[in-house]
């Protein structure tokens, strides 16, 4: 049985208990065997009818579901997914960190794949390498995630490899994040022509406007919530329980106790709760942040077994406004170095502090008009997706598709911003510092496919070189996605040890189809399969690729 059929976002703590040890028993099967297991699925995608506000729109399903089927796989599986598009339009799937080893012809975005036209299929192969946590999917193309599709992705470890806490009664997901009455086309029409997106007009959990999570007196769960929202930052917490956390995007922190989190678009983080309170029905408390959508709240139910009533006191009041609390629960976020990563190896055991960076980029967003419509810009930049995806483009060799080195490393401050297909090209295990600079009032979100990287600094107002100062070399938490606060800038580093064509993009989707991305081209002149693998038998070819021999 194919263990991402399994709906159940909520169930009952047994059910839990069991589907994780399944995942268990079939990680030290394979542990026998010589090869890493292999888990197939067969996606048809579909519109549907789907009220997750009350009242009825068309959303995108995925084998009939809303959300999407949850993958569940051990560490280095490999997934074989089969993805049938019955849609109107051409469609894609990404992998939100899924690093995608050597392996970025399955990354599932424009730059690097051809879509799948209406009626069309495409099967992704790839493989859980190297990782444990909590992840999601979601379309790629247009403003697809709007309507659905996207889903939970948990990778568990291999019984080799401990984790830093006992293993918990339960496993809870939640896919939460903003949603919007219009449809994804009426988004799309209204991002074409100038305008802006309007005010979401609620929160979802799980795809609702409310859920139960059940669980027994004096037990520990563990809660996995994934911000898979268009564009709001969110925050969660539980009524008169302390928040552990136990994972960030793929690896340990430390594991320090917070009353609420922050979770912002594109970011995923994990916590562990003890039912150490009276039994009762507790809200779990789900709100906007750094939004004029200020006060959009959904609450869910942690219901403890055999409870009656609901707890008696307020509701979590949420933080403060302003980006001083989040910026420091940010920073109070630390990398667990003594804990094992999806190897036996410790997490600190790479040094990252100590490595001389080989060149620094510093990105800053903004939002000009072109051509008289409203277009977002990394250094004045804004990106256009070409007919031909730029990973074919370096694969075959095609001219005039790509706009190597295009976009300026730092703000230049001049010039009228433009439309343009930025790659910019580095070296394989180059060791790189990316500064990213919010010129604007609303928080910015950057995602890097690929890869992890370690988030060293946040501050307000504008970045310099004396800001190096005050990094954290030692114990930054390790993430795939940062968060910059308005006015502000966030500096990470990463090792560019994947080689592959990898999009550095907003998080934030209608700035995403506006512009505000580019692609980074990781490459050696010595190829080998030990560095990449060579494009896909099945790969579809469109554009000026069309008829090219794979």
């Amino acid at each position: 049985m194919a263990l991402s059929r399994r709906r159940s976002y909520s169930s009952s703590p047994a059910a839990l208990v069991v589907a994780v040890l399944i995942v268990f028993l079939a990680a030290a099967a394979a542990l026998v065997g010589a090869d890493d297991p292999y888990r197939y699925f067969t996606w048809t995608v579909t519109y549907g009818p789907i009220s997750p506000l009350g009242t009825t729109q068309q959303g995108i399903l995925i084998n009939g579901q809303f959300p999407g089927p949850r993958i569940d796989c051990v560490t280095n599986d490999n997934l074989i997914v089969n993805v049938i598009n019955n849609l109107d339009e051409p469609f894609l799937i990404t992998w939100n960190g899924i690093k995608q080893r050597k392996n970025s012809w399955q990354d599932g975005v424009a730059g690097t794949n051809c879509p799948i036209p209406p009626g069309g299929n495409y099967t992704y192969k790839f493989q859980s390498k190297d990782q444990i946590g909590t992840f999601t999917y979601f379309p790629s193309l247009a403003m697809h995630r709007a309507a659905g599709g996207f889903g939970a992705f948990n990778v568990y470890q291999r019984p080799a490899i401990p984790v830093p806490y006992p293993l918990p009664a339960g496993d809870f997901t939640l896919l939460v994040g903003d949603w919007y009455k219009a449809g994804h086309k009426q988004l799309r029409q209204t991002l074409d022509a100038g305008g802006a997106l309007p005010l979401p007009d609620g929160l979802l959990i799980n795809g609702m406007q409310s859920a139960t999570f059940v669980g027994d007196l004096g037990k520990t769960y563990l809660f996995r919530v994934s911000n898979v929202g268009l564009k709001t930052s969110i925050n969660v917490g539980i009524q008169n329980h302390t928040l552990k956390l136990a994972e960030v995007e793929g690896t340990h922190p430390v594991q320090n106790a917070y009353d609420a989190l922050d979770v912002h678009a594109g970011q995923s983080v994990a916590f562990l709760v003890v039912l150490d309170q009276p039994p009762h029905d507790y809200a779990v408390v789900v709100s906007t942040r750094f939004s004029p959508a200020a006060n959009l709240t959904t609450t869910a139910t942690l219901h403890y077994t055999g409870a009656t009533s609901r707890a008696p006191g307020p509701l979590p009041a949420g933080p403060p406004a302003g980006s001083d609390w989040s910026m420091n629960q940010a920073r109070s976020f630390r990398w667990n170095l003594t804990a094992s990563a999806a190897r036996p190896n410790p997490q600190g055991s790479f040094h990252y502090g100590a490595i001389n960076t080989s060149r620094t980029l510093v990105l800053a967003s903004s939002s000009p008009v072109i051509a008289g419509r409203r277009r977002c810009a990394v250094n004045g930049v804004s990106f256009v997706t070409p007919d031909t995806p730029l990973k074919l483009a370096d694969n075959f060799n095609i001219a005039n598709v790509i706009a190597w080195d295009s976009v300026p490393v730092r703000p230049d401050g001049g010039g009228a911003a433009r439309a343009g297909t930025p790659v910019v090209r580095l070296n394989l295990h180059e060791f790189v510092e990316i500064v990213f600079q919010n010129t604007e009032n609303e928080l910015q979100s950057w995602h890097l496919d690929g890869y992890d990287f370690w988030p060293v600094g946040y501050g307000n107002g504008q970045w310099t070189e004396s800001q190096r100062q005050t990094y954290n070399l030692v114990d930054a938490q390790s993430r795939h996605t940062v968060q910059v606060y308005p006015n502000g800038w966030s500096a990470i580093l990463v090792s560019l040890d994947n080689q592959g064509m990898w999009n550095l993009r907003s998080a934030i989707w209608d700035r995403q189809y506006l512009g505000q991305q580019l692609y980074l081209r990781v490459w050696t002149a010595q190829q080998s399969f030990s560095n990449e693998y060579s494009i896909p038998t099945n790969a579809i070819l469109c554009g000026r690729a069309v008829g090219l021999p794979h």
